[in-house]
């Protein structure tokens, strides 16, 4: 994972979420529960142009399995942008494939956020090349 804009970065969410850095960190990573920890109770999350999830746990799950289909991803974020209500961020990500084959795509995500946590998460990336 790489970004461009480091210094954005450090203030683009409230305390309570460190950074865009980490949440990402988590994405590259894998790791559902760190990602998890970034999100509303309540949260809604869409993926491109799959269905929009609502809460933690469905999200979680959806994630955990999008995460199982790929060997790895890794972000590299080149702007960010802060609106008064959340975050947006744009760049490219690689998917690697298990049989090591790659693909890189760009993405845009929105964040909202409500109470230092991501209300609304939409991920704009076409992964149907996947």
């Amino acid at each position: 994972m790489s970004f461009n804009t480091i210094p954005d970065m450090q203030t683009a969410l409230p305390a309570r979420i460190l950074t865009v850095k980490n949440l990402f960190q988590a994405i590259d990573n894998k790791d559902t529960e760190t990602f998890a920890g970034f999100l509303a109770e309540h949260a809604t999350f869409r993926f491109g142009n799959a269905p929009i999830v609502t809460g933690r746990p469905d999200i979680v799950a959806v994630v955990d399995d999008f995460f199982n289909s790929v060997k790895a991803l890794s972000h590299t974020v080149a702007e960010t942008w802060r609106p008064p209500t959340g975050v947006i961020c744009q760049g490219t990500v690689t998917y690697t494939r298990f049989d090591d084959s790659t693909l890189t795509i760009p993405f845009c995500n929105t964040f909202r956020v409500n109470e230092d946590l991501i209300g609304e998460y939409i991920i704009y990336a076409d992964v149907s090349a996947l």
